[in-house]
C-alpha cells in the first residue's frame, strides 16, 4: 500500500500474516514546553500507525537543532518523545540530527499489522458512523495563544491531550466492525472526512453540532484567530463539501481546522457505534459520533449540518 489514496502510512507485506506499517512526521514547537513539545510529536508521529490498525514497534528520531537553542531545552525534547515512547511500548533504535535555522522535532516509525486487519480510509461503507476520539480546535486555541489572547494554563489541558496517545482508542475500536479510518490531522475534520468519502465511493452526512471541541474554540474563531491552514483546507477540499446555511462561521472554520495529533476517525458498523462510544467514554476519551456514510447523490461528498 502506498500513496495511491492518501493513507496515513505505507504498508509493505512480509508474509501471509503480517506486514510493516511505515510512516514519517516532524514539525516546529507549538509549545515553549521542551518536554511537552516532544510528547506531542512523538504521539503525532506514532498516530499514523495506530490509524492503519496497526501496532508501533520502533522508532527514529528526526531532529533539526537550532544553535540558538538551550543543549537541556533540546535534551527535554527527546526526553519527552523517549517517555511517550516508552509508554507505547516503542524501542528509539537512534536517529538523526541536522543544523537548522528552526528547531523541528519528529519520528519516523516502524509497526506491524495483520494483512486482514488493515484500517484504511478508503472502505467506508454506506450506513456506517464515524466515531472521532479527540476534540477539535486545537489549531485555533493555538492561533489565539500565540496571539497573546491565551495563557499557558489555559491551553496545558488541550497540549496534554494532544499528547495523549491513540493506543487506547485504537484498542477500543479494533473490538468492533470498522470498515475504515484515519486520524484528523493537517487537513482538519471536513478534510480528512472528504478524502474517506472520495476514496470510498460513498458521501458522508456530518453533524457539525455533534463535534467535540476544545474550550473556548469558537469564542477565539469569531475574534479571527483562525491558522492559514485552514484556509488551505477550505480552498483544496471545499468543491466536495456543502454546508448548511444555519451552521456559524465559526463552527466551520473548526472543522476545516488543521490539528497537531489529532484524534482517531474511525468508520463503525451502525448498530455497534454507540457501544464502541460508551466504551470510548468510559475510557476517558471525550469521543463522539460525528458522521454518517451513505450512496452519494448530486449534493456533493460531504454534507454538513
Amino acid at each position: 500500500m502506498g500513496h495511491n489514496t492518501s493513507d496515513d502510512a505505507g504498508v509493505y507485506l512480509l508474509d501471509e500474516s503480517t506486514a510493516l506499517v511505515q510512516t514519517v512526521d516532524f514539525f516546529t514547537p507549538m509549545t515553549d514546553d521542551p518536554y511537552l513539545f516532544g510528547q506531542i510529536a512523538a504521539a503525532n508521529s506514532l498516530s499514523d500507525v495506530y490509524a492503519m490498525g496497526g501496532k508501533p514497534l520502533t522508532a527514529l528520531n528526526i531532529v533539526c537543532y537550532a544553535t540558538c537553542i538551550d543543549v537541556k531545552d533540546m535534551g527535554n525534547i527527546l526526553r519527552g518523545a523517549a517517555d511517550k515512547a516508552l509508554e507505547a511500548g516503542v524501542v528509539i533504535l537512534g536517529g538523526h540530527s541536522v543544523e537548522n535555522e528552526d528547531v523541528k522535532f519528529g519520528m519516523a516509525v516502524t509497526g506491524v499489522v495483520h494483512p486482514g486487519r488493515i484500517v484504511r480510509n478508503s472502505e467506508l461503507r454506506a450506513g456506517d458512523k464515524l466515531v472521532i476520539s479527540k476534540p477539535v480546535g486545537s489549531g485555533i486555541v493555538l492561533t489565539a495563544h500565540k496571539a497573546g489572547f491565551v495563557d499557558d494554563a489555559f491551553v496545558l489541558p488541550m497540549l496534554t491531550e494532544m499528547a495523549r496517545l491513540n493506543r487506547d482508542a485504537a484498542e477500543i475500536l479494533l473490538k468492533y466492525d470498522v470498515s475504515g479510518g484515519t486520524d484528523v490531522t493537517g487537513f482538519g475534520l471536513l478534510g480528512h472526512v472528504a478524502e474517506m468519502a472520495r476514496g470510498s465511493g460513498l458521501a458522508v452526512s456530518v453533524d457539525a453540532h455533534a463535534v467535540p471541541l476544545f474550550e473556548e474554540t469558537l469564542e477565539y474563531a469569531g475574534m479571527g484567530m483562525v491558522p492559514a491552514g485552514s484556509y488551505r483546507n477550505r480552498e483544496h477540499f471545499g468543491s466536495m463539501v456543502k454546508v448548511a446555511k444555519d451552521i456559524s462561521l465559526e463552527l466551520v472554520d473548526a472543522l476545516w481546522d488543521p490539528q497537531t495529533s489529532g484524534g482517531l476517525l474511525f468508520a463503525v458498523a451502525e448498530h455497534q457505534a454507540q457501544t464502541a462510544l460508551d466504551e470510548l467514554r468510559a475510557a476517558g476519551l471525550e469521543a463522539a459520533i460525528v458522521g454518517t456514510c451513505h450512496e452519494p447523490h448530486k449534493s456533493g461528498l460531504v454534507e454538513v449540518g
